[in-house]
């Protein structure tokens, strides 16, 4: 087992509280990525649950046990950073054996763990070389190997990818899915990339402003966002928000790729001309001039710049926020208010 739990922890820097009455629960062997803006405590909580933070108030627990002082070492925990961490005047396969030395594991055991690591993150042809003279995917396996041989409980990452290349980053994020199916251990991941966050974990936690907005599964955070804020941090372009048009501060938001660039039947329909066209591919992304602000798109249809259309969305792909920016029901009464406000059928 290897569930972690946080309660009413908080976290302050003399007068300053950056975390303030946290209570997460992350499931054992679960994937889960703390997602968010810079600043947002994602990398503090992840700090605060290997001890290399002290939390203020409240109680962190591994395997139910409270560790708020137990030191570092023995939570149990790998650790990687953003910066590997390696040492450099060490060989691929020092690196990774320092740990089990530190640890007494007796030598036979220390080869063969060395050498399962090592064929699951590809390194077996690299183990004499020197840090300085792999490349920056070869180094993050590196110490991602120096954690797995360990044979930890948890896997905390700090932004563990941002230092590669986008291409190598979709490679890296493949690989760490495999790696935690086949190890079947919990994973903490840090990361600000929503793709990251969408494409890795079973479980996400958004954060802003060291507050938990929304826990829950990817296609969950995606297609049942509870606020403005989740919405709009998770896919691309941003959630659509209509402001100032409905009564008692009610915001309209839907998805671009909702965006009929046609008429429907069941739903609104609102006057618009193309103003910008980016080709991506398989998709087009359009923005929109309207009476009630720019919309964006994203759809297959292929349309020149300045064409006038109505393009339509229907009532199942709408989202409605109250004044306090969280979700509201979708109500006969206010799908009424609606159709008369921006023209549709009722």
């Amino acid at each position: 087992m290897s569930s972690i739990s946080l309660k009413n922890v908080k976290k302050a820097y003399g007068d300053d509280v950056v975390i303030e009455n946290l209570n997460l629960e992350i499931k054992d062997g679960s994937f889960t990525v703390l997602v968010g803006p810079s600043g947002c405590g994602k990398s503090t909580t992840l700090r605060m649950i290997t001890g290399l933070e002290t939390i203020t108030d409240g109680d962190i627990l591994i395997d139910g046990k409270r560790v708020n002082d137990v030191a570092p070492g023995k939570r149990d925990i790998s650790m990687v950073f953003q910066n590997y961490a390696l040492y450099p005047t060490m060989t691929v396969k020092d690196n990774i054996e320092f740990g089990l030395i530190n640890k007494k594991i007796p030598k036979e055991e220390r080869e063969k763990r060395i050498k399962e690591v090592s064929d699951i993150v590809g390194l077996t042809p690299y183990l004499d070389r020197m840090p300085a003279n792999l490349s920056g995917g070869q180094r993050q396996r590196v110490a991602l190997a120096r954690a797995m041989v360990k044979e930890p409980k948890v896997f905390m990452m700090d932004e563990p990818l941002s230092n590669l290349d986008a291409k190598l980053r979709g490679a890296m994020r493949v690989e760490l899915i495999n790696m935690h199916k086949r190890m079947g251990t919990t994973f903490v991941y840090v990361t600000h990339d929503q793709v990251e966050a969408m494409s890795m974990a079973d479980d996400i936690v958004l954060m802003d402003k060291g507050k938990i907005i929304q826990q829950s599964s990817p296609a969950e955070l995606y297609h049942n966002p509870n606020c403005i804020y989740t919405a709009q941090f998770v896919g691309s372009p941003q959630t659509n928000i209509i402001d100032g048009h409905l009564p008692n501060e009610i915001k309209l938001g839907f998805r671009p790729e909702k965006v009929r660039m046609y008429e429907v039947e069941n739903g609104i329909n609102i006057a618009a001309k193309i103003a910008t066209r980016e080709m991506l591919g398989a998709e087009i992304i359009y923005s929109l001039e309207t009476a009630y602000g720019t919309i964006m798109a994203k759809t297959d249809v292929d349309m020149p710049v300045d064409t006038e259309l109505k393009f339509g969305v229907e009532y199942d792909n709408m989202y409605l926020f109250g004044a306090d920016t969280y979700r509201i029901p979708f109500t006969a009464e206010l799908k009424d208010i609606i159709a008369g406000v921006f023209g549709g059928n009722k």
